[in-house]
């Protein structure tokens, strides 16, 4: 009897240990609710996954500028945005890996832009997309593949060996969000509202070397098995972006791995003027992405591309989905019209 005390009262503080570790891993882990909102993003995919015939995967090109809500609205598209800041090739893969767990959709599109950049860029970008992933092979996978030298393994297991400083920091937000997230957009897109034109931009230089890594083909080549694996479409693109410069070598690249893989590319730098942005006032940061206008003029033109080349249905006939679109539509377009 007096060992099964022992075992019970060891057990019990056994208990209390990890419920008190786990409560503080949630407190002193951002809350992403009201600055940097896209740490909360890859989160919100989990409450609305499934029933989706498009997801566009990759940074913020496609978060900044590609709105599902607009694409359903002109051409009755249900789609995704499961993009994340600075989002490497191979946090991609592993996202796009993840989300084929979740649903089986027509086209995946991919944004062609992280193909430059072939190592870890900074811990802290890393964070916004691997903190709140679910836990999975594919979480394992996008840690082991992001990790600077100075992290370790553990930090993403318990977030309390990297966020531990933030004890003598926190906010009313950390508590308010404690054990409920929020989330700030719109099937993916992060609307942004604000005008900033287009100023000087910095000089066009040629380069020593465009070729892309070895590494980003790699993980393209993944990223193409993967589709074909599970029967669907990879679709390439490049968002229009006044700057940093798409190179016409970089294109030529991407063109090249298309054609051998039997792709669609569609580099949108060159198709600025067909789609009709004006970036006095289609922009939010001077050329980098869209605001809202230009998402929308964007969204409209590639939601066509996608129902005539790739055969995307229109869903808007669908009673069930009908409903909840309308219901989507009305607080987004509350949010555009003013609202938060």
């Amino acid at each position: 009897m007096k060992k099964i005390k022992t075992f019970l009262s060891v057990l019990a503080v056994l208990l209390v240990f990890v419920l008190l570790l786990s409560f503080f891993n949630r407190l002193l882990t951002p809350k992403y609710a009201t600055e940097l909102v896209e740490g909360s993003m890859i989160a919100q995919y989990y409450g609305e996954a499934g029933n989706h015939d498009v997801i566009f995967i990759g940074d913020c090109e496609v978060y900044s500028n590609f709105s599902p809500m607009e694409m359903y609205r002109q051409q009755g598209i249900t789609a995704y945005v499961r993009g994340t800041s600075q989002q490497l090739i191979w946090q991609s893969y592993y996202v796009l890996k993840e989300t084929l767990k979740y649903e089986t959709p027509k086209v995946v599109v991919f944004n062609v832009n992280s193909m430059r950049y072939d190592e870890p860029v900074k811990e802290e970008f890393h964070r916004l997309t691997i903190d709140k992933m679910k836990w999975s092979a594919e979480k394992v996978g996008i840690i082991n593949a992001s990790m600077t030298e100075e992290e370790t393994f553990l930090s993403y297991v318990l977030p309390i060996l990297r966020y531990h400083s933030r004890l003598t920091e926190l906010t009313s937000e950390d508590w308010e969000y404690l054990f409920k997230d929020k989330y700030s957009t719109y099937n993916g897109y992060l609307m942004k509202k604000e005008v900033l034109p287009v100023g000087k931009l910095p000089v066009k230089r040629p380069l020593a070397d465009y070729q892309f890594s070895d590494i980003c083909y790699d993980y393209l080549e993944k990223m193409a098995q993967l589709c074909a694996e599970n029967g669907v479409e990879l679709v390439l693109v490049k968002a229009p972006s006044l700057y940093p410069y798409w190179y016409d070598e970089y294109s030529a690249q991407i063109e090249d791995f298309a054609q051998a893989h039997q792709l669609r590319y569609y580099d949108l730098t060159q198709q600025i003027d067909t789609i009709g942005l004006d970036f006095s006032q289609d922009t939010y940061d001077a050329g980098l992405h869209l605001n809202l206008s230009g998402a929308t003029k964007l969204s409209g033109y590639f939601a066509e591309l996608l129902a005539e080349n790739h055969d995307i249905p229109d869903r808007r006939q669908d009673a069930a989905i009908a409903a909840e679109y309308e219901e989507k539509l009305r607080l987004y377009d509350e949010a555009a019209n003013g609202g938060t």
